[in-house]
């Protein structure tokens, strides 16, 4: 089953980090153009917790379900429980490196449907998209916190 690896850091504490990860509107915040995120329902954050949406790759639309599992202050996985994939799992971690910095860690354990749903969750969910996607998620993420960031400090890769 394929897998997909990212980090980096961000400049503010763990407790920020996860706050703002935390936050139910946040998936709109983190999806980059063109990709448009229209939330249907959605939980607080919470062990089990659900998530129903759909992302608009242009005029694209594609339905998910998830559900959080493993809700902690360090992070959180989501599980499609309906969606595009035959299968997805993301796990967010949220590592302090020190009392202004943490690591933010993605694991992303998928796979795709058979046939013509196939290649469209291949274009759409391969790792050129989930590169560009990740990416997307960090400028935003530092962006967002960068208030939390003592004076002179920047996140590093």
């Amino acid at each position: 089953m394929p897998t997909f690896d990212y980090r980096f850091t961000v400049a503010a504490p763990v407790q920020a980090v996860s706050d703002f990860h935390h936050d139910t509107s946040v998936l709109k915040k983190l999806s980059p153009p063109p990709i448009f995120v229209q939330l249907h329902h959605f939980e607080p954050l919470g062990e089990g917790s659900l998530a129903e949406f759909t992302m608009w790759f242009g005029p694209v639309p594609v339905r998910w379900q998830a559900v959080h599992l493993n809700v902690g202050p360090q992070g959180f996985t989501d599980r499609q429980v309906r969606g595009p994939l035959q299968m997805w799992e993301h796990t967010h971690r949220f590592t302090p490196l020190d009392a202004h910095t943490t690591q933010v860690r993605e694991h992303v354990v998928y796979s795709h449907p058979a046939g013509w749903r196939g290649l469209l969750t291949r274009l759409f969910f391969g790792k050129p998209g989930l590169t560009f996607l990740f990416t997307y998620r960090k400028m935003v993420t530092r962006w967002a916190l960068r208030r939390h960031a003592p004076a002179g400090q920047t996140s590093a890769a």
